[in-house]
């Protein structure tokens, strides 16, 4: 279409997206946009006024359809021999959702074809899903998956995971779901993070871990509390095996970091080999965000002896800390030179002293003073090459002078 040849009526256009509206609806203020511009503008960017008036437009009111402005729309379309606009299906209500809901649950023969309707409809837009956790759809596939793993059923699990991965379950029903007397649904999932050898385990463990993590930021601190032993073998089993997207492993980060306040959880992430693997998935360089997490998991692990006795058990764990200072973001830094400061601060010996010096350790934490970065950082610098000063000063790699400079302030 030449939009210098043919005039489209004002009133086609959706006043959002400045196009031929497809699927007109009006708001309760009166204005009608393109369904797909309003929604979006809605449940996308979290606006809660109408575009056009600037009236309050609650994200749960009612969208009409304007039926008799698409037909004329859909006729201009025709008359002027523009690509005709198809009549849009009929939006997904709640009774729908609502039946799907029991046939799961109550017709077994079926239940692979109603979950991968559900996906699809949570796959399509931000109005479905809302609609789906307001029903409880979130609720009714844990259910399922509970019911997998009471049955060592791995069928549907693929589609079941894939729905939750879109969905965010309400808070109210998680911590209804799950209490320090019935974790079925935490034992479920960790469960599904034991497959290797069904078809496409990468995405159904991807998506296992991302539903835990959502899950284990809403549930209570009793629960986070009582986590069990092969609740953080089986985390960091995945991040140990690989095979998972990156969306995953960041996941499952979150989830040792939302874990770590509790020392006995820090006590059973370090008797799972937490921080060794940890090193390793640093030491292959990750995107910065991994980063972030990794060294914010590893602070937490440092903060108990046998944590640092795994650290330093590593052979590349000074060095790839030591690495990060100054190379990622000040979220980094500030893990980073606290990890440092416990670990010499409880080891003081020259082998430590020795391996600082290797990895260029004592030269990062000196240029830290030429930057502008938080002066409680800076301090923890100078505390750590104080407290080694007397094992480094005479190494040829350090430019004493810089060295004396810096340790002379405490």
């Amino acid at each position: 279409m030449d939009d210098y040849e043919i005039e489209i009526p004002q009133y086609f256009i959706c006043p959002i997206s400045l196009q031929i509206m497809k699927d007109p609806v009006t708001a309760i203020t009166g204005i009608t946009y393109d369904r797909e511009s309003i929604e979006h503008w809605l449940f996308k960017s979290r606006n809660t006024t109408c575009p056009v008036t600037k009236q309050p437009l609650p994200r749960d009111s009612d969208l009409t359809p304007n039926h008799n402005l698409r037909r004329l729309i859909q006729a201009w379309c025709t008359q002027n021999s523009v690509d005709r606009i198809p009549t849009p299906k009929t939006p997904l209500n709640k009774f729908h959702l609502i039946k799907l809901l029991r046939d799961l649950h109550l017709h077994p023969q079926n239940q692979i074809k109603t979950l991968r309707q559900l996906e699809l409809f949570a796959a399509e837009n931000e109005r479905n899903r809302k609609y789906m956790a307001e029903v409880g759809v979130g609720k009714g596939v844990l259910s399922f998956i509970i019911t997998c793993f009471d049955k060592n059923q791995v069928s549907g699990l693929e589609e079941a995971l894939g729905i939750l991965n879109f969905l965010r379950i309400p808070s109210a029903e998680t911590r209804q779901l799950i209490t320090v007397e019935n974790d079925k649904v935490l034992e479920s999932l960790t469960w599904v993070l034991g497959f290797d050898e069904i078809a496409n385990h990468v995405a159904i463990k991807s998506n296992a871990v991302i539903v835990l993590k959502n899950i284990i930021e809403t549930v209570s601190s009793k629960v986070l509390e009582r986590l069990k032993r092969e609740f953080f073998k089986r985390i960091v089993g995945v991040l140990r095996q690989g095979g998972i997207t990156q969306q995953g492993i960041n996941a499952a980060l979150h989830v040792l970091l939302e874990a770590c306040p509790w020392g006995r959880n820090r006590i059973l992430m370090v008797e799972s080999g937490a921080v060794f693997e940890l090193i390793e998935i640093e030491l292959s360089t990750p995107e910065k965000r991994t980063t972030e997490l990794i060294l914010g998991v590893l602070f937490h692990l440092c903060c108990c002896a046998d944590g640092r006795a795994q650290f330093l058990s590593h052979r590349g764990g000074i060095a790839v800390v030591t690495k990060r200072i100054l190379e990622v973001s000040p979220a980094a830094d500030d893990r980073a030179i606290l990890i440092l400061s416990l670990i010499t601060k409880y080891a003081r010996n020259s082998v430590v002293s020795q391996e600082m010096i290797k990895v260029r350790c004592v030269e990062k934490l000196c240029k830290l003073f030429q930057y502008d970065c938080a002066p409680y950082l800076k301090d923890k610098a100078r505390k750590i090459l104080t407290s080694h000063y007397h094992d480094v000063k005479d190494s040829p790699c350090i430019d004493l002078s810089i060295l004396s400079t810096c340790t002379a302030q405490l």
